[in-house]
């Protein structure tokens, strides 16, 4: 992170793997809804020019401008409280609750306040852009019961965020936070110096399936 006493700023890359893991444990036996796939690198942004530049973002979401004004990220105090409480509020989809805005579709985190905080904004932003790039698509709700789904406008509500590097949370109602819910509670003090920057999180996925 860089910056001066009075702003701070992240940079971040993301590297996204397929990890089906209930359909490698065999937990469940309703194999059917499971997402039957291989370990895959599936994307790596440091590739990715959109990625590493606010005014190629702007490509896939060009709707930013409309959203880049103090009342609408006033509004994002609500979707702060809703994320952390139960569940974000999808209608405000410019928001990251607690992290703040959701776009540019980018690593840039303008207003960084820890490792935590910028790497779940940076992560929530990637999950979005991959749904704004079609290469995620929609798996809840009854549209997803017998398909997977277009979903340009990522539903929050279908994700779960678990850190699992460098110290993992694995108990309590905050282990798997939703998007844009605040940090506090399960996240204080999981970021150090040197060994603990490099931040890692298990991405849970919504899926309503049907079955006959």
């Amino acid at each position: 992170m860089v910056g001066g006493r009075s702003q701070s700023t992240a940079k971040w890359h993301v590297h996204w793997y397929v990890y089906p893991l209930l359909y490698w444990m065999e937990i469940l036996t309703d194999f059917v809804c499971f997402e039957q796939a291989s370990f895959d690198i599936a994307y790596i942004t440091e590739i990715d020019p959109l990625w590493q530049d606010d005014s190629l973002a702007a490509l896939i979401n060009p709707e930013a401008i409309v959203f880049a004004n103090p009342i609408a990220q006033a509004a994002c105090a609500g979707d702060c409280i809703a994320g952390t409480v139960n569940l974000p509020l999808d209608p405000l989809f410019w928001c990251a609750g607690c992290q703040g805005s959701m776009y540019p579709l980018n690593g840039n985190i303008p207003s960084s306040i820890g490792h935590v905080q910028s790497s779940r904004l940076a992560v929530s932003r990637f999950a979005y852009k991959m749904h704004r790039e079609a290469l995620a698509w929609g798996t809840m709700g009854s549209k997803g019961l017998c398909g997977k789904y277009l979903m340009p406008i990522m539903r929050k509500q279908q994700y779960r965020f678990q850190m699992v590097n460098p110290i993992p949370t694995v108990s309590g109602r905050f282990a798997c936070s939703a998007i844009g819910a605040s940090t506090m509670p399960p996240d204080a003090g999981r970021a150090y110096p040197a060994g603990g920057e490099d931040m890692g999180y298990l991405v849970w996925r919504k899926r309503n399936c049907c079955v006959f």
